[in-house]
């Protein structure tokens, strides 16, 4: 056949109210949500939404055509067609329009520079190059569809035969992409990150010192460490450092990784981990947390090196890789690796932790970003630890899948924003984000404080999959202070924004999305940790050399960072 001929044929194949609603729905997909979009995101987001918006109005159709529904005159239909894609065109017309606008208004309340343009050709481009990879696809379902239907329609009634099919084409696709596509995607992503993982670095040397994880004298071997370990142990603040800075005495913080090449199981790694730690007498410091880290087994600086400095280097950590993949992968493919992870890590910790005399013992904390965070909430079951608790957590930008955070936010206190949520007193948890909390600082604490750090712009909270239905509790008003007042929602399209902006909320400044600043960490740390020896203005020179340090090392150029993903 003429290829020409074939296209003209596909194009008068397509349906009117298909693509009626798919503009609609690529309209939509240019309103802004959280994160602020490159044209090419932008472009997939807007074509994938066509397509779905497309096979809404497809199966409607179908739908109408199949329960026998009285249909309107071919003229009378003809006039609402053309009525409505003149309506539709001229909505898609004013919205890219505005597109560059609504960035603006995103990258506005994040102080980011506007833009001056959105590029729509090039959004329009990549739409429609997305739009037609995913009907070829579905085409291609379809046609598997009709298939199995036709051979099997030989044997039993035509509407099973339909309906087995369909199931056919289902399992089949799902097969193809679940046990083939992701199944040597997942192979080849984590053996890369593997390769990734042992690389040397020149510029972090093993230390020298015995009483450093990964020397000589460590029972954790440097090689083994992997590349999130050597990174944690070989930085962070030096006595010297901390000293100069608040102008008094210091210690060298007690730095503790095992990585995932140092034992075979979680169990081994955790009691290598513990043994490690009383080589360094860790537990005869002051502080002592408990770290969960994120996917790859990357710790946030700004949050470890705040609390070292607030405590003037009388401060115990140790943490225990979980995987090689970043932490969206992790939670896709090893959800339970964390859990089992962090959980061994903290009994083992626990375990020798609660043998100590009450008197001469650190005050024992958890800490975890993202996945960390989540995987650190399970660390610990309040029925083993009622007893005798531990002094408190800070959890910085939790997971909307973190079960303890979703239940306080869902119980918070009537009046209260789901993006700061107030719980009950404030005498058990807290929330902060980039103004603090919203209890007052002298308000009484409980025997246990638990913070939540977390910012209004972060998709990686707030987003669920109810939101393709109904309206997230976090936009109604007031909204947070770092998310745009043009945000609007939308059937199925907010939901499929609010999980673009997951995949790219590592790459806003730092104090937005899920790029948490060291100014905020040190007034989360302050509550937690119960900080009472800083007056307010060394606590603000503290917070603005953090900051400095923080955005001159925080370039964002290496994505293997996995700044909580």
């Amino acid at each position: 056949m003429n290829p020409a001929r074939l296209i003209r044929r596909q194009l008068l194949s397509l349906s009117g109210i298909g693509l009626m609603l798919g503009a609609l729905f690529f309209a939509a997909a240019l309103t802004p949500t959280l994160i602020p979009r490159s044209y090419l995101t932008q472009g997939a987001l807007a074509g994938g939404c066509f397509a779905i918006g497309y096979s809404a109005g497809v199966l409607w159709r179908r739908l109408w055509h199949y329960l026998e529904l009285p249909e309107p005159s071919s003229r009378a239909r003809s006039i609402a067609n053309a009525l409505a894609a003149v309506g539709c065109l001229l909505v898609v017309i004013v919205f890219l329009w505005r597109t560059a606008e609504w960035q603006n208004s995103i990258r506005a309340v994040m102080k980011m520079a506007p833009v001056e343009t959105a590029h729509p050709f090039k959004v329009c481009a990549i739409a429609l190059i997305t739009f037609v990879v995913l009907l070829v696809l579905a085409r291609l379902f379809t046609l598997v569809a009709r298939f199995v239907a036709a051979h099997t329609r030989r044997v039993i009634p035509p509407r099973i035969a339909n309906v087995i099919g369909v199931l056919a084409a289902v399992l089949l696709f799902w097969s193809i992409a679940s046990n083939v596509l992701i199944r040597a995607a997942f192979n080849a992503l984590d053996s890369s990150f593997r390769e990734l993982d042992a690389l040397q670095e020149p510029e972090r040397p093993q230390p020298a010192a015995p009483d450093r994880t990964g020397s000589s004298a460590s029972l954790v071997k440097w090689k083994q460490l992997g590349r999130m370990g050597r990174r944690f142990v070989a930085s962070g603040p030096t006595a010297a450092e901390i000293g100069t800075l608040t102008g008094g005495p210091a210690q060298n913080p007690v730095r503790v990784y095992v990585g995932l090449g140092s034992r075979d199981t979680a169990q081994a790694r955790a009691r290598l981990a513990l043994d490690e730690l009383k080589r360094q007498h860790g537990f005869d410091r002051k502080i002592l947390i408990v770290i969960t880290p994120t996917g790859t087994g990357w710790i946030d600086p700004a949050a470890m090196d705040t609390v070292e400095y607030l405590h003037h280097g009388d401060v115990a950590s140790v943490a225990m890789q979980y995987s090689y993949l970043n932490s969206p992968l992790s939670l896709l493919f090893q959800p339970e690796y964390g859990a089992e992870a962090s959980r061994a890590l903290f009994a083992e910790i626990y375990g020798y932790w609660t043998s100590l005399p009450k008197d001469r013992r650190p005050r024992l904390y958890l800490h975890g970003l993202s996945l960390g965070a989540m995987n650190s909430e399970k660390s610990a079951e309040l029925f083993e630890t009622i007893g005798d608790p531990i002094a408190g957590a800070l959890w910085s930008g939790a997971p909307f899948e973190s079960r303890i955070w979703r239940w306080i936010t869902a119980n918070r206190n009537p009046g209260s924003p789901a993006w700061l949520p107030e719980f009950r007193d404030g005498r058990f948890v807290r929330f902060m984000n980039q103004n603090g909390p919203t209890v007052p600082p002298d308000s009484p604490w409980g025997p246990m404080r638990v913070v939540y750090l977390q910012y209004a712009s972060d998709a990686i909270t707030f987003f669920a999959y109810r939101d393709a239905y109904q309206v997230p509790d976090w936009m109604t008003a007031p909204r947070g202070p770092d998310v745009s007042p043009e945000l609007r929602w939308y059937p199925v399209v907010t939901m499929l924004q609010l999980a673009l902006d997951m995949a790219v909320a590592n790459g806003t400044p730092m104090g937005f999305g899920h790029v948490y600043a060291p100014e905020h960490y040190v007034d989360a740390w302050v509550a937690v940790t119960d900080v009472h020896d800083w007056p307010a203005e060394a606590l603000a020179r503290l917070k603005e050399q953090l900051a400095a340090k923080a955005r001159k090392t925080n370039t964002g150029d290496d994505p293997y960072d996995d700044r909580g993903g």
